[in-house]
């Protein structure tokens, strides 16, 4: 095994110490699975009999939970809705040992919910035939975002990273992010940053981690090459003072832009054949966090966070990898 990949595996033995707040979106993923029986005589549309429905943690909420599988202590801060799915969503926590004091349930809101109708036998690859999504309209109520400050300013006091998954629901307002700041500054805690649609507000962040279209849409430029993604990535940089950009790069890996350093092109872990990216984001950006909240250099960090997302990639639905599945990769690697 070589010396860095030793390190690399020495930071995962560390995540059990460390507590990354995770303040943004949650979501119930849901699953609706059905067989394919006949076509409908009504309209030219696939009839499928119902075989099994799925429940799971998603946006925000996934993240924490790859928080909590990969061994760290996380703590989500985020708004649910006085609703079945936001009930179900508390009970999904629950289940995996997460606790929910951060969580505010705000009367009238509804929970998001991302439905997927999943088609296929029980030996066949079930593929996604469409998507329903349920979503909040409206912006937090004072009340409710007040709540959240509350919340935030006593389970983030000890935090030793904060991650801010935003998916554009609403739930990071400039009130809660400046707050995260605030409570980062005072105790030298980890930010990072994923944000599906306004990555630029979100400056003076310790990391962001944005794919390559994203990076393309907020720079303008094309990203079809290592020497585009590097102009493009330090562009970015300096337009959010952070010191870090992780950018996912599908099946070409990741870029790591270090500001006062190199930028390091990260080859794919494992195969391109990939089974389902749903989620992967969130593995990625869990596990970069706890990497540096770890003590690991942007690199290590980074080389974790790739392989957590070689391996989740690689499950079907939205997924976790854990500390015992990112060991035994990093051993698989060390020895090929």
């Amino acid at each position: 095994m070589s010396e860095v990949t030793a390190r690399v595996r020495a930071s995962v033995d560390v995540f059990g110490g460390r507590t990354v707040v995770v303040v943004g979106d949650v979501i119930a993923d849901e699953y609706l699975f059905g067989k394919p029986a006949r076509i409908s005589r009504e309209a030219p549309v696939l009839i499928l009999r119902f075989t099994e429905r799925e429940a799971l943690l998603g946006g925000a909420a996934n993240a924490a939970h790859n928080v909590a599988a990969l061994g760290g202590r996380v703590v989500p801060i985020g708004v649910l809705g006085r609703d079945p799915a936001g009930d179900e969503l508390v009970a999904l926590f629950h289940a995996r040992g997460i606790a929910t004091d951060g969580l505010v349930a705000e009367t009238g809101r509804t929970t998001t919910v991302k439905t997927r109708i999943m088609a296929g036998g029980y030996q066949a690859t079930r593929q996604q035939v469409v998507r329903l999504d349920r979503e909040p309209s409206g912006e937090l109520q004072p009340m409710t975002e007040d709540a959240l400050l509350s919340r935030l300013t006593a389970l983030g006091a000890r935090a030793d990273a904060f991650l801010v998954s935003d998916y554009g629901y609403g739930t990071v307002t400039p009130r809660v992010f400046e707050r995260v700041r605030a409570l980062a500054r005072r105790s030298g805690a980890i930010v990072t940053v994923d944000s599906r649609y306004q990555l630029p507000r979100f400056t003076g962040v310790t990391a962001a981690t944005p794919n390559e279209a994203e990076l393309a849409q907020l720079t303008g430029l094309d990203v079809d090459d290592e020497r585009t993604v590097e102009k493009a990535g330090r562009q970015l940089l300096e337009r959010l003072d952070a010191r870090l950009l992780l950018v996912t790069r599908g099946s070409r890996g990741m870029a790591l832009l270090e500001r006062d350093g190199a930028t390091t092109f990260v080859p794919i872990h494992g195969t391109d054949e990939i089974a389902d990216v749903t989620g992967a984001g969130d593995t990625v950006i869990s596990a970069f966090t706890l990497g540096l909240a770890a003590g690991a250099s942007p690199l290590a960090a980074a080389s974790l966070a790739n392989v957590a997302g070689g391996i989740v990639v690689m499950k079907r639905g939205t997924a976790t990898v854990t500390a015992t599945e990112l060991r035994q990769a990093l051993g698989s690697s060390a020895a090929s």
